[in-house]
């Protein structure tokens, strides 16, 4: 089989970690986890030469010059320059668009851990099998809680490799989740797709085919400058946004999942990322120069100031520059709705 092509999705707010992550720098392009930013490890999972090809790179103006800056050392990476932000169905269509039909894509967001890398290049092997087969595939993620902030997928019919996809669900609530959980036989929706460039666009022209037609236009109306490709705008501005879930995978008859336990997390909240730190005995990460005393579960990111803490419990308190966070676990999920957040 041919060597799998690494579709990578830049973009996003940035705005549920701030104030560490901003409009201007969201969270692909700062080192959260480790020294490498969350953008090169996913590069760096897909950089071997006996299983991916060069990646291609889906982002927006605001982004190109961090996308050019840390893809620079992997070689042959392309850069879709998108016009303007239209949902992941547009996004993965342009790469569709500009490969061979047969090629094999793998889309990866750019911003998600995985800790569990070997383990992630098997399901890919495996997902990439099944779309060189014709299946439209979603990588499921081995559920670990009740979660309810994520999509589900229902796995069907076993295939060599994987299961066809029973149905697709909407986030749940809480007892609904738990009952996925109990169940087994249920994955979360992570985002991690493998198509046949030439299947996937068959399969948008059949479901949405004004995006389809929409997106073709501005592929054979725009222009190639180095290794970016910038699209036509006035084709791509008549494009309605949407997932390609909506699109494309809840409409196919053809969608696939390979379910996979591989340390993954989508790090959309300062909770999800002091969980994919290492931690201490008591629960609690820190970055910076900080003191717990009598802790359990705090997070602490500090670029300078000295942060001391005593007696508290899922507390994140973060400090970049002359802004400081100091939020309940909880509370985190709402630091999007922040004035200075909104501002960046």
């Amino acid at each position: 089989m041919s060597k799998i092509v690494p579709v990578v999705l830049c973009g996003g707010s940035g705005t549920r970690l701030w104030p560490r992550s901003r409009k201007s720098k969201p969270k692909p392009f700062l080192p959260l986890i480790g020294e490498r930013t969350m953008f090169e490890a996913t590069l760096a999972r897909c950089s071997d030469p006996a299983q991916f090809d060069a990646p291609v790179i889906v982002t927006g103006t605001l982004h190109l010059d961090h996308v050019e800056e840390q893809s620079r050392n992997f070689p042959g990476a392309t850069v879709i320059v998108e016009p303007e932000a239209k949902n992941t169905a547009a996004a993965i269509a342009l790469a569709a668009e500009r490969l061979p039909p047969d090629a094999v894509m793998l889309v990866c967001p750019s911003d998600h851990h995985i800790a569990d890398e070997p383990a992630f290049r098997a399901a890919a092997a495996a997902a990439a099998k099944l779309a060189a087969e014709g299946f439209l595939v979603a990588i499921g993620i081995q559920p670990t809680a009740p979660e309810t902030g994520y999509g589900y997928i229902k796995r069907g019919a076993p295939l060599e490799g994987g299961y066809r996809v029973e149905r697709f669900v909407e986030k749940p609530d809480l007892v609904t989740a738990r009952g996925f959980l109990a169940d087994g036989g249920y994955s979360w929706n992570g985002g991690i797709f493998a198509f046949a460039a030439g299947r996937l666009l068959a399969e948008l022209a059949r479901h949405r085919p004004a995006l389809a037609a929409a997106v073709k236009s501005s592929v054979v109306l725009g222009r190639a400058d180095g290794r970016r490709f910038h699209p036509d705008a006035a084709a791509f501005a008549s494009i309605e946004a949407e997932s390609v879930d909506y699109a494309v995978m809840e409409e196919t008859d053809h969608a696939a999942t390979v379910p996979a336990s591989m340390g993954w997390s989508d790090i959309g909240s300062w909770a999800a990322l002091r969980d994919a730190t290492d931690r201490d005995r008591d629960g609690n990460s820190v970055r910076g120069r900080a003191e717990l005393v009598g802790c359990c579960g705090v997070f602490v990111d500090t670029d300078g100031p000295r942060v001391s803490v005593i007696g508290l419990s899922d507390v994140a308190i973060v400090v970049d520059g002359d802004e400081v966070l100091v939020t309940t676990m909880e509370g985190a999920q709402k630091v999007g709705k922040l004035t200075g957040a909104a501002k960046q």
